[in-house]
């Protein structure tokens, strides 16, 4: 290389579902040449359904128009402000200005790092869950900024523990970031949870930032943090189109808070691009208008597909709550699972240095039974015992993977 990177860069590393792909890519190679199926990838949360029909039409509609191929404004055009002001209201009973308290993203994924951007200095501190999204760890270390975990745990039900955030809350602290419905944990959001962020956060002078793509999923009670009095001066909003409209490819997602957080977010964002295509801009809107039916029937298949990844738990030997909402299944492996059982060369499989419970029982079933489930020590170390199946799978790719692993413990326990 010519040049040094970075140093901003020497804090992270590639992102983990990155270069879990390649490694998935170059198995998938290799099984092909021998005749075998390919991996089963019951990992990262791409929803493998289509987006609302209306929505492809209103793309293609708008795709013939030459007035559609020009550079659009960068607050994004009016009729997706209206929108996403509009389902807000109708889903959430949370009003929104279209006009200053919404900024469309391409996806809620960049708004991690535009906030970040926008509101961190070096050395500023930020409070990220552990387990958590681990953007919102790298977003922080490339702004400079110390990153700060707080616990999530089991028998807290994966809520922040208030005592605990009172001593790492220093003066340093300007941003916490939390996600509910939790990923991976599937934990509800509530407003018991959202009214003592707030008040949390006004009192230390603090930002908290909800990341909130997964409301609609198995989830009947969508909340907002916006619902709680007084949120607008202490919070922003993440939200997605990605997991509640099957549109994650389209990238578009949204940012709410009041005017002047809002502001500062697009004063960074108009350095980086030119506007959303603006058919897609006009599809989303068409998306966002879908009433309960589109949820329920969303919902109805998930849950179907919930059952069958609970099926894959109880043969890997993992405890899960039944009542999770989003759309992954998180499961605790239980010292007794059959795939923490040495090999025949007298080891454990090989999952690199100092290996967690989740990191060898998720190893062992790709390399053994050509099945990718998610280890959860990537969210954090309170996830180091767990592992997360996606469920954006349907039901007869979930069950062959069921069988594939059944395969393997009839062999582990003939030995």
């Amino acid at each position: 290389m010519i040049i040094r990177p970075a140093r901003r860069t020497e804090n992270v590393q590639e992102y983990y579902f990155s270069r879990k792909l390649k490694e998935i890519g170059k198995m998938n190679s290799e099984r092909e040449a021998l005749g075998a199926d390919a991996v089963i990838n019951l990992g990262i949360g791409s929803p493998d359904g289509m987006p609302p029909q209306e929505a492809v039409a209103a793309l293609c509609a708008s795709a013939q128009q030459s007035a559609s191929h020009c550079y659009q404004s960068y607050t994004g055009i009016p009729e997706l402000r209206k929108a996403f002001s509009e389902w807000y209201a109708v889903h959430y009973g949370v009003h929104l200005d279209p006009d200053t308290e919404i900024q469309p993203l391409a996806g809620s994924k960049e708004g991690i790092l535009l906030i970040s951007m926008a509101f961190l200095d070096p050395s500023d501190k930020v409070l990220v869950p552990d387990p958590g999204y681990p953007t919102y760890t790298s977003a922080s270390r490339l702004t400079g900024a110390d990153v700060v975990t707080y616990n999530l745990k089991e028998e807290n039900g994966w809520m922040p523990d208030f005592d605990e955030l009172e001593e790492l809350c220093t003066e340093d602290v300007k941003i916490l970031w939390t996600n509910y419905p939790h990923m991976p944990t599937g934990a509800p959001a509530s407003m018991e949870l959202y009214s003592a962020l707030v008040d949390f956060a006004i009192r230390h002078g603090i930002l908290v930032c909800n990341d909130n793509p997964y409301s609609f999923i198995l989830n009947d009670r969508p909340l907002s943090i916006f619902s709680v009095p007084r949120a607008k001066e202490c919070c922003l909003e993440l939200n997605s189109l990605s997991k509640a409209h099957n549109m994650a490819g389209w990238r578009i997602g949204m940012l709410a808070g009041e005017p002047e957080l809002v502001a500062q977010v697009l004063k960074v964002k108009s350095q980086m691009d030119s506007g959303m295509f603006r058919p897609m801009q006009l599809a989303a809107a068409e998306a966002l208008s879908r009433g309960s039916d589109w949820f329920r029937s969303l919902n109805d298949e998930y849950r179907l597909r919930k059952i069958a990844a609970g099926r894959i738990f109880d043969l890997v030997g993992a405890e899960y709550d039944r009542n999770s909402c989003g759309m992954f299944l998180w499961g605790r492996v239980l010292p007794a699972s059959p795939f923490l059982r040495r090999t025949d060369e007298g080891r454990m499989p090989d999952a690199g240095e100092r290996p967690t419970a989740g990191q060898l029982v998720s190893d062992r079933i790709l390399h053994e039974a050509g099945v990718f489930i998610t280890p959860g020590f990537i969210f954090g170390k309170n996830g180091s015992s767990y592992l997360r199946i996606s469920l954006c799978a349907d039901v007869p790719a979930l069950e062959r993977a069921a069988d594939k692993i059944a395969s393997v413990m009839e062999r582990i326990n003939t030995k």
